[in-house]
């Protein structure tokens, strides 16, 4: 046992509410306010969990969102969350905490040794090695194997239960950090009248301000911050977010925040959620989040015990947890003194303060010395050891760059290594929303490059460090926010800040200390076990970008992202390659900065409400009379209409049969409808459309079929023109979304000068078609203002009616290759509408049919469909090239003629004829007979049906060559369902009625 709870102190903690929580199955304790990591080193714990590759015995490292190595799974059952950091998870009465990627436990992981000893096999890029060799498919053997050793936590597979919400906010500043930059920031814009929320990823505000002696204003700092917190709670316009971590910045000053709602509680309010996810729209953001203090890289830096110096100091001010008995502190830059000193007044014993410049500061270590603490400049830490945890760091003496000088080292008994080896402003939002991170020479660090959205940095993240200096940065940082909304500062005096540990001595650029003698290994990234060594060998192996060298070493990715090891793998390989830091120049940061989950971006649209089901107003009338539903896209629709006794298969084939030799109707509400609305709406489906629409008459209706730009049907349906600059567009069902957005981008991208207005009109529509040679008789009995006749309404005409007090439009369409009409009337009017047709249509043995029998009369026709409309074909593939207009552009007009679009050897549609009554399966093979073995498939059936008006079982498909192949016998197989080859016959695609007789009644 290492670290222990102070007596006194703890400005975060309630010592009055203990609370009780258990670890790997043990009973642990704590008090409320503590995080995990700071309950268990409390109670002495020095192992945390073990590292990704290696398996290697690893410790807390930092105490917030920049802890890489003490990962854990929280929760119990279903709401069991892995990967989720012990520094910033708040303990609660009966929470579970489970170490990760050890077996059978902690302490003893039995992958731990054979791991080590392999260790020089998994260098950096050795999957990559591994899976190209050697054999062809050797990896299926050790696949599994490297998989079940690697990982970290693993997700329960059961349904969460808890509650996620997602809500938007609106404000005119955004202060990301409440450290005293933030503070001072969102004070002066509060003051000034702004709306401002201020976004803070820890349980209270403050920041540093916690373990700083500094004065503000006169009072100690932390008092500072907690008058400032209430002052801003108290102004109507301020939201402060406590527990929330902004993770993304996006176009348009919009940025992503997750809130930890109740996460830190045991007895959760069910009426509230446990997290929420914000979408922040800001007038203008100010970065103030803070800096994350950098590891230095030597052998045995990440046994547990090596900690970074300002961690060990927020364990100390927040939770009065000493993470040591005995302690060296090593550093490169004044904070380290300022730790050390921390330690010494909580009591820890410290061994030595280890300093790598030439000269210690002689303010800063006077106290130290004072307290008989030896201060070592010119030194650094050549090697930590230990088995499960430090227990011997070895000093040498250095040469002004940090490396140790031939000679002997001294070693030193501790339990803890506090490292303190510069500061990296936090600027992944910044490079989410700006240009490349500029370098700074003077503190050693990238800083925000150029803004290309509307945000100032401010603070340490914008590499200001002495506090007068943070405060200041605050101020300047509101009145840029103020200046750009166009509002007068509320300006005011400089925030006066006296602090007694500030240094003003610059840092000494030291990524990692070589040692001949160590034998420890030096890791770069904890969290990845990325070497030193791995970073000489990506440059060997030509791996130089820093991009590549990221994905080559896995190093930054994870929930790590380069907060601890991005500066020193830079540097370590701008060594390499003989170039300043800024030559080499840095990963960009993408979103997420921290963790999400998936909860909290799904928020409340899971299970039935992750799509909302919508229904027709037909539906309530569907299932009083027998209909099977079936989801379509989002909607639902009757899939078949059935009888006493009978099947799916049975109702279907009479229905069908039903309308070839009388009448029904079909539900269409769902089909997409969009207006088309303007004095350029022709030229627009000109553009959109491979057919002509511009000559459209009023009154008329047309076919037509969009494509992709890259020359592929994306989409087809029927077109009507209601007056002269007012088109009716409908689209398939499950496509009228991605339509709509398609046509808003080429009116906002594309075509932003055309006088055009696009909307959806598919929920204010409600429709049926009725088909059949009688339809036209039933819709004339009931149908007023609209003559019925052949002339009246000839093929593809639309007129507006009536149907009783109801107005419709009556188009005369077919799907189904009957005389057909379609009857569509407002959304409230449907029910009344389709129960008037249905009764006028009963003395004609009208019957109302579904899903089923719709595809199978579109089958018969040789209508293509979604099956057929699958992304990867062409016009051509579906025999539609001749409606592809020579004499206007289209969208895709270009592409859809490239040399692979118009192969020989293409997919085309054709029909299969089932030769033995067996049914044919979608997706099945089409194959030949004399196809030698391992030759891929002809093609494959796309939409298969029992014909009633043939008697056979058929289906569309899709074959190579298949316009030569008419009246060659095939077989189709399906060996996923490892049923018996089918013989078919390669016919037309038009199986019934080929010359359309049947659409004039």
């Amino acid at each position: 046992m290492s670290g222990y709870r102070l007596p006194e102190g703890g400005a975060l903690i309630d010592r009055a509410r203990p609370v009780a929580f258990r670890f790997d199955g043990t009973d642990r304790s704590g008090f409320a306010g503590d995080t995990v990591a700071s309950a268990l080193l409390a109670d002495g714990q020095r192992l945390f969990g073990r590292s990704f590759k290696y398996h290697r015995p690893r410790g807390i490292l930092g105490a917030g969102v920049e802890e890489p190595n003490a990962l854990m799974t929280l929760g119990r059952g279903a709401s069991t969350e892995p990967n989720i950091q012990a520094t910033i998870s708040e303990i609660y009465q009966g929470l579970e905490a489970q170490s990760q990627n050890r077996w059978p436990s902690l302490r003893h992981d039995f992958m731990s040794w054979p791991l080590t000893i392999l260790s020089q096999g998994f260098k950096a890029g050795f999957y990559y090695k591994t899976f190209m060799g050697p054999g062809r498919h050797a990896w299926r053997v050790y696949e599994p194997i490297i998989r079940k050793a690697a990982g970290l936590g693993r997700a329960d597979p059961s349904f969460d239960e808890s509650r996620y919400e997602k809500t938007n906010a609106f404000c005119d500043v955004l202060v990301v950090g409440a450290g005293p930059a933030g503070l001072a920031a969102a004070r002066r814009a509060a003051r000034a009248g702004l709306r401002v929320i201020l976004a803070d990823e820890t349980q209270a505000l403050g920041g540093d301000l916690f373990e700083t002696r500094a004065t503000v204003e006169g009072q100690p700092a932390q008092a500072w911050a907690k008058a400032v917190a209430a002052e801003l709670d108290a102004l109507p316009n301020v939201r402060v977010l406590t527990r929330t971590s902004v993770y993304g910045y996006y176009d348009g000053n919009v940025l992503g925040a997750v809130e930890r709602v109740q996460d830190h509680l045991g007895d959760r309010d069910p009426d509230l959620p446990r997290q929420r996810h914000w979408t922040l729209h800001a007038g203008h953001v100010i970065l103030a989040a803070g800096a994350i203090q950098r590891p230095i890289v030597f052998p045995g830096n990440d046994l547990p015990g090596v900690m970074l110096a300002n961690a060990v100091e927020r364990y100390i001010a927040r939770y009065a947890v000493a993470p040591g008995r005995r302690a060296v502190v090593f550093g490169t830059d004044d904070s380290l003194y300022r730790s050390a000193l921390a330690m010494v007044r909580a009591g820890i014993d410290v061994a030595a303060v280890v300093d790598a410049r030439p000269q210690a500061p002689t303010a800063l270590a006077a106290p130290l010395k004072a307290a008989g603490v030896p201060v070592h400049a010119g030194t650094v830490v050549t090697e930590a050891r230990g088995s499960k945890g430090l227990s011997r760091v070895f000093l040498a003496r250095c040469d002004e760059a940090g490396q140790p000088r031939p000679g002997g080292s001294d070693a030193v008994d501790a339990d803890l290594l506090a490292v303190a080896g510069g500061w990296t402003p936090t600027i992944h939002l910044a490079s989410q929303a700006g240009g490349a991170p500029q370098w700074r020479p003077d503190i050693d660090a990238f800083v925000p490059g150029a803004p290309r959205e509307a945000w100032t940095a401010a603070g340490a993240a914008n590499g200001t460090f002495a506090l007068a200096d943070v405060l200041a940065d605050g101020l300047r940082a509101a009145d840029a926010a103020l200046a750009a909304l166009g509002r007068e500062s509320a300006a005011g005096p400089p925030i006066a800040a006296d602090d007694p540990d500030a240094g003003t001595n610059p840092p000494l650029a030291l990524r990692a200390v070589s040692s001949p003698t160590a034998r420890g290994k030096a890791f770069v990234d904890f969290q990845n076990d990325v070497l030193a060594a791995d970073v000489t060998l990506a440059h060997q192996e030509g791996y130089r970008s820093v991009e590549h060298l990221k994905r080559y070493t896995t190093l930054g990715m994870a929930t790590d992202q380069g907060k601890t090891s991005n500066v020193n793998a830079l540097g370590l390989m701008a060594d390499l390659e003989g170039r300043p830091i800024p030559d080499v120049g840095t990963t960009r940061f993408r979103p997420p900065y921290t963790p999400v989950s998936l909860g909290a971006l799904a928020g409340r649209e899971v299970g039935d409400h992750f799509r909302p089901t919508r229904r027709t107003p037909m539906h309530d009338w569907h299932l009083a009379h027998g209909a099977e539903m079936v989801a379509a896209g989002a909607w639902m629709r009757p899939r078949a209409y059935l009888r006493a006794g009978e099947s799916l298969t049975d109702a279907y084939i009479r229905e069908a049969r039903t309308v070839r030799e009388a009448v029904g109707i079909v539900d269409v509400s769902t089909l997409g409808k969009i207006t088309v609305q303007g004095p350029d709406a022709g030229d627009f489906l000109n553009r959109v459309y491979v057919n002509g629409f511009g000559k459209l008459p009023v009154g008329k209706a047309r076919y037509g079929v969009m494509l992709r730009e890259d020359g592929f049907v994306y989409d087809d349906g029927t077109t009507w023109r209601l007056a002269e600059d007012d088109f009716l567009m409908t689209t398939t069902t499950a496509n009228a979304a991605g339509v709509l957005a398609r046509l808003e981008r080429h009116l906002a991208v594309d075509w932003p000068d055309m006088k055009v207005a696009v909307a959806s009109a598919t929920d204010q529509w409600a429709g049926l078609a009725i088909a059949g040679p009688l339809s036209r008789e039933v819709l004339a009995r009931i149908v007023e203002d609209v003559d019925m006749s052949d002339a009246g309404l000839p093929f593809m005409g639309v007129a507006r009616g009536r149907i009783g007090a109801a107005p419709v439009i009556v188009a005369r369409l077919s799907f189904s290759g009957e005389l057909a009409y379609e009857v569509h009337c407002g959304a409230r009017d449907g029910l009344a509408v389709w129960e008037a047709v249905f009764e006028a249509g009963q003395s004609s043995g009208l019957v109302a049919y579904g899903t089923e029998a719709l595809g199978t009369l579109r089958i018969e026709k040789g209508h293509v469909a979604g099956a057929e409309l699958d992304g990867r074909t062409t016009l051509a593939d579906l025999r539609l090239e001749k409606m592809a207009s020579s004499k206007k552009a289209f969208v895709g007009q270009a592409l859809m003629t490239r040399p692979a679009m118009t192969a020989a050897d293409r997919k085309v549609l054709v029909g299969l004829k089932s030769l033995d009554g067996q049914a044919l399966r979608t997706g099945a093979h089409v194959v030949s007979d004399d196809m030698p073995d391992g030759i891929p498939s002809l093609g494959h059936v796309t939409s298969p049906t029992y014909s009633p008006a043939l008697g056979a079982h058929i289906a569309l498909a899709l074959v190579s060559g298949g316009r030569e192949r008419t009246g060659q016998h095939l077989s189709v197989v399906d060996p996923i369902r490892g049923a018996h080859p089918v013989p078919v016959e390669v016919v037309s695609h038009h199986f019934y009625d080929p010359q359309g007789d049947r659409l004039n009644g």
